[in-house]
């Protein structure tokens, strides 16, 4: 049981939880109908992200052998036959699919359609566009943003343009900077893509990144407080924004893989700049 928990990946749902962030900035969160379907929401992308690394975890399992971290992976060192993964990837599946249909039937067929291109981008990119340089980060992109957009359908709740630039562009600064470390610390001996890649023009696009996220997140805040709909205590957020991103910026510096949830969990004060940012917000909208 505990190798397919790891197979799982239980501590990559945090992003999951980009899903509510259209409801907790609608200051609707205490709707109890709508929030009961964006649980089922988050559930169904739970589980269907499990399908999707049980899928790369079994296509990539003989480059994961030879990986200094990923060789310690269920399928990859044997814990787990890849015929045993492959029945547990289709139960995943199942229950996913299972659990957004209710999400369906209580708010529209757009759950149906965004949940179906999340996991078309993602099984096309387990399966081999991730060897494509510059798509490859793209597409992790594209499912952080599809999360937000997926929770603003099912809360019937229309998603500001700016807190979607600003999620985007938040998610290939780190999507970047996963690639920039593997490039660093691993060379091109394991990702075949990494080849393609060059370490100053990541890092000057990763930059880039962080810069356009901070220009996005201000307009988002300048729009919400100039329309009424927050007070201008929300620009205190943007200095915050900044200190997190900044803490994100100095923690990839050292030898991490890079991921976004190991980087989280193994920092507190990151944990904690997100916590007081998340009070801070709740403050301001409730």
């Amino acid at each position: 049981m505990k190798s397919y928990l790891k197979l799982m990946r239980i501590q990559h749902y945090l992003k999951n939880f980009l899903i509510f962030l259209p409801l907790a900035f609608s200051g609707s969160l205490f709707a109890v109908k709508i929030l009961e379907v964006n649980l089922l929401g988050f559930l169904s992308f739970c589980f269907i992200a499990s399908f999707i690394y049980v899928i790369n975890d079994i296509a990539d399992v003989n480059q994961d052998k030879l990986h200094p971290i990923k060789c310690k992976r269920p399928i990859a060192c044997g814990d787990i036959e890849k015929k045993n993964a492959i029945v547990f990837a289709i139960v995943l599946f199942g229950i996913s699919l299972i659990l957004n249909y209710f999400v369906y039937i209580n708010s529209n067929y757009m759950a149906f359609i965004l949940w179906s291109i999340y996991i078309l981008i993602n099984v096309a990119y387990s399966l081999g566009l991730k060897r494509i340089p510059g798509l490859d980060v793209v597409l992790l992109a594209m499912g952080f943003l599809i999360r937000v957009l997926y929770g603003g359908v099912i809360s019937n709740i229309e998603v500001s343009n700016w807190l979607c630039f600003t999620v985007l562009t938040t998610s290939l600064y780190m999507s970047l900077g996963k690639r920039r470390n593997e490039l660093k610390n691993q060379g091109e001996c394991v990702r075949k893509a990494l080849r393609y890649y060059n370490y100053k023009t990541v890092n000057i696009l990763m930059y880039m990144s962080f810069i356009l996220t901070l220009c996005f997140y201000t307009l988002w805040c300048i729009t919400v407080v100039m329309t009424g709909k927050f007070h201008a205590i929300t620009y205190i957020t943007i200095a915050l924004v900044f200190i997190i991103i900044a803490r994100y910026s100095k923690d990839i510096e050292g030898k991490v893989d890079g991921d976004p949830v190991n980087v989280l969990l193994k920092d507190r004060i990151l944990v904690s700049g997100g916590l007081i940012y998340a009070a801070l917000m709740y403050f301001i909208v409730y």
